[in-house]
């Protein structure tokens, strides 16, 4: 499944074989991380050593800046062994937009160096009060994926008579130890991404430590231009690529040698198996080609300079979009090849198609979001917040 290499600013700064004792651990540890609903400490740690946190730092603040290619094909990789552990390094992201915050806060957030680990929790956002140059925060917000190995947490809200974030969440960021976590995640799939509320009670965050998401950012650099929204949906989407293939991977490997209790054939010698096979792969493949096609193209414009169009970053949304709806189908249809087989508690296959079918259940991936892309390619005003 190779494509071309997408131009990279800066290689990454860590041993190539850091991420496979990542990639071994998260293989081995994925149903450890859906009963303990979250990535296991060890785990984060193995993470950092292999630069997923320090991949979208700043060159200047100590890390990696690397193309959003180079991000997403790690987090596809990260994904294809857990989608879990996939969902939870995607948020190394957060190190781009944090690149809003005022430059002398990036360098105290950064100062002991670019592994930092950043949890954000937007909606609905919650009133703050003003109190001389800090704002009081409280409140409780949902879907706080990887908070449990956080250091910061960033939350959203809505100063009264404030009208310079135009109508849009403010993010106040804390140190992690400030904010209570609260275990409530249940749910089908993406156990292991530990996405629990979080409370805060009548913290003080000066207002140096607060942003506008997506909003200019205070560095320089193609990765600090690329749109903000569109990677965050991209981060996302890739992890069901991820997903998709470990499906389809998994099928292959016991397919020829599983036979049937009523003498049928093989599940790779049926006409029926062999056809949704060949199908499934062509799909993800597609799916995955125009995903990083998209991509390739955006990051080239802005290499030369260029200000992205409406409809390129519509097409970087419409391609994360299609990229999650399709690795979705991939795990499903793979389930339904399986027969039988598939059915258990504990199968791999019943795991990926759970894991997968959450992704395009996300705000930024939903069908909303394919209607919002038709009205920018017909030329027509966008929705709110897209592209």
């Amino acid at each position: 499944m190779a494509t071309a290499p997408i131009q990279n600013p800066a290689a990454p700064s860590v041993a190539p074989d850091a991420m496979d004792a990542l990639l071994d651990a998260v293989r081995s540890r994925r149903e450890e991380f859906s009963e303990g609903q979250q990535i296991s400490a060890d785990v984060v740690e193995l993470m950092k050593r292999a630069g997923v946190y320090r991949a979208c730092v700043a060159k200047e603040l100590g890390g990696d800046e690397v193309s959003p290619g180079t991000f997403l094909r790690m987090i596809e990789r990260i994904s294809e062994a857990d989608g879990s552990a996939g969902w939870v390094a995607s948020f190394g992201v957060s190190a781009a937009y944090l690149a809003s915050l005022p430059v002398n806060t990036l360098r105290q957030m950064y100062a002991a160096g670019p592994d930092v680990v950043f949890s954000g929790m937007i909606f609905p956002p919650q009133a703050a009060r003003p109190v001389g140059d800090e704002l009081e925060v409280n409140g409780r917000w949902s879907w706080g994926s990887g908070s449990t190995g956080a250091d910061y947490i960033g939350v959203g809200i809505k100063v009264e008579g404030d009208a310079s974030t135009a109508g849009l969440p403010l993010v106040a960021v804390m140190p992690a130890h400030k904010a209570r976590i609260v275990r409530n995640w249940n749910v089908i799939g993406l156990k292991g991404t530990g996405s629990h509320d979080v409370v805060v009670d009548k913290v003080m965050v000066p207002r140096e430590w607060t942003f506008v998401r997506g909003s200019a950012p205070s560095l320089e650099g193609a990765l600090f231009r690329y749109p903000a929204m569109a990677l965050a949906a991209q981060v996302l989407a890739v992890v069901a690529l991820g997903v998709g293939r470990a499906a389809i991977e998994e099928l292959m490997a016991y397919a020829a040698g599983r036979t049937s209790i009523t003498g049928a054939p093989t599940l790779a010698n049926r006409p029926n198996v062999q056809a949704d096979l060949a199908r499934a792969e062509a799909m993800l493949r597609s799916a995955r080609a125009f995903f990083y096609e998209t991509t390739e193209d955006a990051w080239e414009a802005l290499l030369r300079g260029d200000e992205l169009t409406a409809k390129q970053v519509t097409m970087l949304r419409l391609a994360a979009s299609h990229a999650a709806r399709a690795g979705s189908d991939v795990a499903t249809a793979v389930y339904r090849m399986s027969g039988t087989t598939g059915i258990f508690a504990g199968h791999p296959v019943a795991h990926y198609m759970h894991d997968a079918m959450i992704v395009p259940q996300h705000a930024f991936l939903a069908d909303g979001t394919f209607e919002s892309a038709g009205k920018v390619l017909f030329g027509l005003p966008s929705p709110a917040g897209f592209p």
